[in-house]
């Protein structure tokens, strides 16, 4: 039996985990054809096929789904292995990455990593900004340990992971004080006609603040729509529109942005999530980030009972 091939394992792996050549593609930063071409090499290496296509599906075989439960335990090894090298003693802190996708306010993404600094042994942060799906390829290959975002796990994923709700709050309406007085009429019916900052599709309220709108018969004039939510405040502070962020923060955002609140959306909810590969957050900066978010972001009702505390993908 030939020695195992480590650089092949990983691709193998990553593949797996993922679920397509191109995912893993993306995350090793390598094209799908030399991925496919080192996986029929280590196959033809190793004497037994490993993963098959059915449609346009890959599925594990089962001498695959062996293969990835050894790899699964190689891996955790050697990222443990490579954070022992890092520390030149034992009172270096240990790496903690995280990623936080770019719908997220960044005043409650500044929150939940204050937190982690905040303890008494305190980790090496590493913080990644992007999209979901990027930081769910991250996060199933060990890159991360853990993904805030305001949406659950989606349905449609591969990845195995599990969804953790830290809090929730109805929707606010902002605006700069100058064109809060050139509007006119109570909120809502003042933003009818009125210029307004649109949260990108890749925010997760964007359907939901549609629908809200459309079903009170309110057209606002669109002047942006952008999925980075600071970048709306900030244009929202200069006077270019109506904004929304979580009715919670409105104390923060007034007082960070110099902006008025018009007025709560309570039918309209901006969720937050811990996105990790544990069933229970047992991680102390994990437990920081769930007990910051209750005491300081959302109030006490930030985290639901046990029973709804999970939501596996």
């Amino acid at each position: 039996m030939p020695a195992l091939n480590y650089k092949h394992l990983r691709y193998f792996w990553t593949v797996a985990r993922l679920g397509s050549a191109a995912r893993a593609a993306e995350a090793l930063h390598l094209s799908a054809h030399a991925i496919s071409g080192q996986l029929r090499q280590f196959e033809a290496t190793l004497g037994v096929q490993l993963i098959e296509r059915r449609g346009r599906r890959l599925v594990l075989t089962d001498a695959g789904h062996r293969l990835l439960e050894y790899a699964d335990d190689i891996f955790a090894l050697g990222d443990e292995a490579l954070d022992m090298l890092r520390r030149p003693d034992a009172r270096q802190a240990r790496r903690f990455a995280i990623g936080v996708t770019d719908s997220v306010p960044k005043s409650v993404a500044t929150q939940l990593l204050r937190a982690v600094l905040q303890l008494d042994q305190p980790p090496r942060l590493e913080c990644r900004e992007g999209r979901l799906a990027a930081l769910l390829a991250e996060l199933s290959i060990h890159r991360l340990e853990a993904v805030v975002a305001d949406r659950p796990m989606p349905p449609d994923t591969s990845v195995r992971a599990y969804s953790h709700l830290l809090g929730s709050s109805p929707l606010a309406a902002f605006c700069a004080p100058a064109l809060r007085d050139r509007l006119t009429g109570e909120f809502p019916a003042l933003l009818d006609g009125a210029p307004f900052l649109m949260p990108g599709e890749d925010v997760a309220f964007h359907a939901p603040l549609a629908r809200w709108l459309a079903d009170r018969r309110l057209a606002p004039r669109i002047v942006a729509e952008c999925d980075d939510m600071a970048l709306l405040k900030a244009l929202g502070q200069e006077g270019e529109g109506v904004f929304v962020a979580p009715h919670a923060l409105a104390d923060t955002i007034c007082r960070q942005y110099g902006v008025a609140c018009l007025g709560q959306i309570a039918e309209v909810t901006a969720q937050i999530f811990l996105i990790t590969t544990e069933r229970r957050i047992a991680h102390p900066a994990m437990l920081a980030m769930q007990e910051a978010a209750r005491l300081t972001l959302f109030g006490n009702d930030a985290v639901p009972r046990r029973r709804r505390n999970d939501h596996r993908s």
